[in-house]
């Protein structure tokens, strides 16, 4: 495969150069708003100009938007300039959120306005440059409008574009384009919606019969070879199409850093830990003008604004309305109107989950507080380059960490990001589900010859490698060639498909298109589980993505009370009360975000590192070790150097790492945990715990409880059970896990509603048809009965995908099978300890992690003093045997 297609820009021209390319006024317009270019722009503005396919990764703030913008927009004014600009669509702009066309609409017309002004100033009549949004948002008197006079530029959705390229007027206007700009491709690309738009891109290629000019802006991301070769897809040859990349990542400077709340993360009490973490925020936020905060979940944002607002009120310095919480639970009024007073700069703080980390311009920010990890590098730069939004400002970021787990990985985040380490994006492959709607969406175009639309398909990087058995199948399943078991569900087929003459094309007049309409996108539907005791009382609701990852038998809270998960029917769930037993699963544990492979990695080496150090230096040697080259305070190092240290006492000199598996038995008084310690991120540890706690379940006959963290896993089993820990571990390896993490899925509610979001998506269940809107409980009921039948059939789409979107992308089984090919070559050992009584410090958060929901803030930090203390004490008793044996 020729992948030196590929190159990355090492330009740096000069500001004269660089006006040259452009129109006098716009040059001017540009010298008078920026005086300057930024590295960015430097690099991309003239491949842009030659007309050469370009992927921009840069920080925030740093003009990449601009930079493409700029070059576009100067070739429809020469264009104007020589009476041949058209009323035609020559740039298509996609993005992944409809309220960043709205903004990008307003950074594109204030330019083009600015151009105007200055080029009427100079003596010049200058082109009138159109730019229009096309949304599900859009009325349809605006749509109208735009098939009579079309945009010059385009802007739009990946499902909308894909709607449009089926509209039988609008899809007429698609076809003089020539370029499209693919925006937040980072947030695109390892999504389901990136493999929806690869596809509308090679079919928008194939439509205007000509090769289009494409480019991608992305935030930090890495790979850019795979990210760039996503953007651009591939020849009919099999070779990556020519692609530049600008990697102007790490132009800005950064400054990040992590704050301890307490000098003792162990034994300070838990009410002045709370109320440090929230002093330090405070007086970040007095120092600044704006901060904006970042925690995991939407319940912690909105518990960090009530406690600064109280904060706020009780120390009268500032409003209480100077603090805003923004998240995707919120109305879309309600964000706007967060990001309206940010841009004017009428906000002091701002908290937020995950939903400012796309690239909406939110005006100037100073700092950014993370509140505990991010759980990835990539993560980490994209929320701290939200600050200091000028390439020359330092992008300033500080991390307030809760534990000693949650310390040492922000430590390791917050160095691995100065030094711009970056996770690997995974992009998700062969997604059967989203063809099945390509498929339909080609039938509606015109009749298609087999083989014809299977090379456009394999143009697309997401499909570059699908097999030819796996195309044919879709298309059986999507002509309705699997009979009458899913006709009796009424599953029909949605296109005829010829296979003696290799044809295929739409079915019926005017319906397929409707249910293409009113069904196609990849994002599921949530729902809201109601759950039952089994004598049919209501107990309250749950989210569907906390159902999911339930097993049977799984314990949970709901209401301040603990219940074993028994089955669920549609959007119902039946639990039996557990009081007085240890939830397995916390309520919280679907909202939290996993900790990347390679950051895991990265954790891994560094306890390794540390142990290293302790072993072989002086404790003063190691201490400013830490506090120089991880820029950490005095009181952070010392933590991190007493855990490590414990743990070593402990173990005897065994930390578990990037290259040691540590298994550990803790007994309880009549349960026996089995405790992994696999630094390997949790989608990783949720394979390897599955793997072995099925195998485990076979081995003793019972049923085994898993709790599941980003450090570890651990299996919990009745004390009286009797196996051996080598018999299990020679259980599980890199060839057979797969297949034993598909028969411990089989019977899950994982599988159940994954195969509803698949059955959407591949039309099989619909949402919407003929006026009528289904409920997702009928939803949900429909794709139980009809997983049933398609269970026994070898190969069929939809469930396929199923499996593949559960292990490779809710799980990440790849890097499971790495770590086992590792084991199995010897680059990574696996060692054993116990039964003990008390688990090894660094088990403590994991045990605890159980307990998480039941107990109270206040109770679960005396547990971890009470596990601390005894840990003390066995160290301690261990060395005095030791000095006594010596004596002797």
């Amino acid at each position: 495969m020729a992948d030196n297609a590929l190159r990355y820009v090492d330009g740096n021209y000069s500001d004269s150069y660089l006006y040259s390319m452009l129109r006098p006024y716009v040059a001017e317009w540009f010298r008078r708003t920026f005086k300057t270019f930024t590295p960015p722009q430097r690099m991309a503005l003239p491949e842009i100009k030659a007309a050469h396919n370009v992927l921009i990764s840069a920080p925030t703030g740093t003009g990449k938007t601009l930079a493409v913008f700029l070059g576009l927009i100067d070739e429809l004014y020469r264009l104007g300039e020589a009476g041949r600009l058209k009323d035609q669509i020559y740039v298509v702009y996609v993005s992944p959120l409809r309220a960043l066309n709205n903004d990008m609409k307003r950074n594109l017309l204030d330019p083009i306005e600015g151009i105007g002004r200055v080029a009427l100033e100079l003596g010049y009549k200058p082109a009138e440059i159109r730019v229009a949004v096309r949304t599900s948002d859009t009325t349809p008197n605006e749509k109208q409008k735009m098939s009579v006079k079309p945009p010059h530029i385009l802007i739009t959705t990946p499902e909308s574009l894909a709607i449009s390229l089926i509209a039988p007027r609008f899809r007429e206007k698609l076809k003089t384009a020539r370029c499209v700009v693919v925006d937040e491709i980072h947030e695109l690309c390892s999504s389901k919606r990136g493999v929806h738009l690869s596809l509308s891109l090679e079919r928008l290629e194939n439509l205007t019969g000509r090769v289009l000019l494409r480019i991608g802006l992305s935030a930090t991301i890495s790979p850019l070879e795979e990210v760039a070769k996503y953007l651009v897809g591939y020849d009919d040859n099999g070779n990556p199409r020519p692609c530049s990349i600008v990697d102007a990542r790490f132009t800005k400077p950064f400054d990040v850093r992590v704050i301890i709340p307490a000098r003792d993360l162990i034994y300070t009490p838990p009410e002045i830990i709370n109320e440090s973490i929230y002093r330090a925020l405070n007086e970040i936020v007095k120092r600044n003008r704006t901060v904006l905060v970042f925690t995991n979940t939407r319940s912690a944002t909105e518990r960090v604004v009530y406690k600064l607002r109280r904060m706020f009120e009780s120390e009268g310095v500032f409003d209480v309305d100077d603090v805003e919480a923004h998240h995707s639970s919120l109305s879309r009024n309600i964000r706007l109107e967060v990001e309206e007073k940010l841009k004017k700069g009428e906000l002091k703080a701002v908290v937020c989950s995950t939903s400012l980390e796309l690239g909406i311009d939110i005006g100037y920010i100073d700092t950014v507080v993370l509140l505990s990890s991010p759980k990835s590098v990539s993560r980490l730069l994209q929320r701290v380059g939200r600050s200091g939004h000028r390439t020359h400002r330092v992008s300033r970021g500080r991390l307030i960490v809760v534990d000693r787990d949650d310390l040492i990985e922000c430590t390791v985040l917050a160095e691995a990001a100065m030094e711009r380490r970056i996770d690997n994006v995974k992009i998700p492959k062969n997604c059967l589900d989203v063809l099945v709607q390509h498929i339909v969406g080609m039938a509606l175009e015109s009749k298609w010859g087999v083989n014809d639309a299977y090379r456009v398909v394999r143009r697309s990087y997401n499909y570059h490698d699908l097999p030819y058995s796996d195309y044919m199948n879709v298309l059986k399943y999507v002509s309705g060639g699997y009979g009458k078991d899913l006709e009796s569900r009424k599953v029909y087929g949605k296109i005829w498909l010829d296979e003696e003459e290799g044809v295929f094309g739409r079915r019926g007049r005017g319906k397929t298109r409707m249910i293409y309409y009113m069904n196609s996108g990849t994002i599921p539907d949530e729902a809201k589980i109601s759950v039952y005791t089994l004598d049919r009382r209501y107990i309250g609701e749950l989210d569907e993505n906390f159902l999911q990852i339930l097993s049977r038998g799984d314990i949970f809270v709901l209401g301040g009370r603990t219940y074993e998960f028994i089955d669920s029917y549609g959007t119902k769930a039946l639990v039996k009360p557990a009081e007085g037993q240890r939830p397995t699963v916390p309520s919280w544990f679907s909202e939290m975000l996993p900790l990347a492979f390679d950051s895991a990695l990265l954790v891994g080496a560094f306890r390794r590192e540390v142990a290293e150090k302790i072993l072989r230096e002086q404790q003063e040697d190691v201490l400013k070790w830490l506090t120089g080259k991880y820029r950490l305070q005095i009181e952070s190092a010392e933590n991190i150097y007493n855990y490590v240290r414990e743990q070593i006492l402990f173990t005897h000199g065994l930390i578990p790492s990037d290259k040691l598996i540590l298994v550990e038995v803790y007994d309880e008084e009549t349960r026996r945990n089995i405790i992994f310690h696999t630094l390997f991120g949790r989608r990783a540890n949720d394979a390897l715990s599955r793997a072995y706690a099925y195998s485990l379940s076979k081995l003793i006959s019972s049923n085994v409880k898993v709790t599941v963290t980003d450090n570890g896993f651990m299996l919990t089993i009745p004390k009286q059970a009797k196996f051996s820990i080598s018999t299990l571990l020679n259980e599980v390896n890199d060839e057979n896990i797969e297949e034993l993490v598909r028969k411990a899925i089989r019977r899950t509610e994982l599988v159940k509603r994954i195969f509803r979001h698949c059955a959407v998506r591949s039309f099989m269940i619909l949402r919407r048809y003929m006026g009528y809107e289904k409920t997702i409980n009928k939803l949900q009921l429909n794709a139980q009965a009809i997983l049933s039948i398609v269970e026994d059939i070898e190969d069929f789409p939809v469930l396929k995908e199923t499996y593949r979107e559960i292990l490779e992308d809710h799980m990440d089984i790849q890097a499971a099978k790495q770590v086992l090919k590792w084991v199995r070559k010897g680059e990574i050992s696996i060692e054993t300890i116990g039964p003990s009584r008390v688990p090894s410090p660094f088990a403590h958060i994991m045990v605890i992690h159980g307990y998480s929901d039941i107990v109270l803030m206040e109770d679960r930090r005396k547990l971890l003093e009470t596990l601390h203390r005894e840990v003390l004490q066995a160290i301690t008793s261990t060395i005095s045997r030791s000095e006594e044996f010596k004596d002797q």
